[in-house]
């Protein structure tokens, strides 16, 4: 384990095969995981993470902007065979943060230019109608959530990030089940005080027991007829 300062949350890319030991999930080499008690592997689905984007380093003022920012993030490393040692590779940040960064950072111009090259990669990696389909059954389901926010929410359930196939493969099912939980992390992340939790230091689960009467009223707000 490198050393880092206690208050980071770190991501590790690993270098072999690994599961996931809560969702169970295949990962396969390369994936990002968080590591817990014991070596315990998490994919960033599990661990509350999957919906940070990757800012790779090499630009130190806009990394150190995007990380003051955004409420919670993370930083990357992949261990270096050659020189025997985890190497920073990067760090994750909530998008609007990384966006309010280069703003401040870059032209107006660039700025845009830096924007429509990753939405267009994030939309390679995202099937049309898949992902509308399962925007159409969240907008079925929670009729009352604000507008746009099925798209949000869709966009997220179907992102490929690092070998996470099995939540992909699960978000083509449909199922009220598989929509409720993301709909619930939309919640979690976006209408509480969640990130700002993780980001202190709180474990996710004391932090999701913290939150978990605030998403269930959001819940039932959109829910309802």
């Amino acid at each position: 384990m490198p050393p880092r300062d206690p208050s980071d949350l770190t991501v590790f890319i690993t270098s072999r095969d690994a599961t996931c030991d809560e969702c169970h999930d295949d990962l396969g080499r390369g994936a990002w995981i968080t590591l817990g008690d014991g070596g315990r592997a998490f994919c960033l689905a599990c661990s509350d993470l999957d919906h940070l984007v990757f800012l790779p380093a090499g630009d130190a003022a806009l990394t150190r902007r995007a990380r003051a920012h955004s409420t919670l993030s993370a930083v990357v490393l992949r261990w270096s065979r050659a020189r025997k040692r985890y190497e920073r590779q990067g760090l994750l940040v909530e998008a609007a943060a990384l966006e309010q960064a280069e703003g401040e950072c870059l032209s107006d111009t660039d700025a845009r230019a830096r924007r429509r090259e990753r939405e267009a990669e994030r939309r390679a990696e995202l099937d049309r109608d898949d992902l509308m389909s399962f925007a159409g059954r969240v907008r079925e389901l929670f009729p009352n959530a604000p507008p746009a926010r099925e798209l949000d929410i869709a966009e997220h359930a179907y992102r490929k990030y690092s070998g996470r196939v099995g939540r992909s493969a699960a978000a083509k099912a449909l199922g009220a089940e598989t929509v409720h939980l993301a709909v619930a992390a939309h919640v979690r992340h976006h209408e509480t005080d969640y990130d700002a939790l993780l980001a202190s230091g709180l474990g996710r689960h004391e932090a999701r027991d913290l939150v978990a009467a605030q998403v269930l009223e959001v819940l039932q707000h959109w829910r309802a007829g």
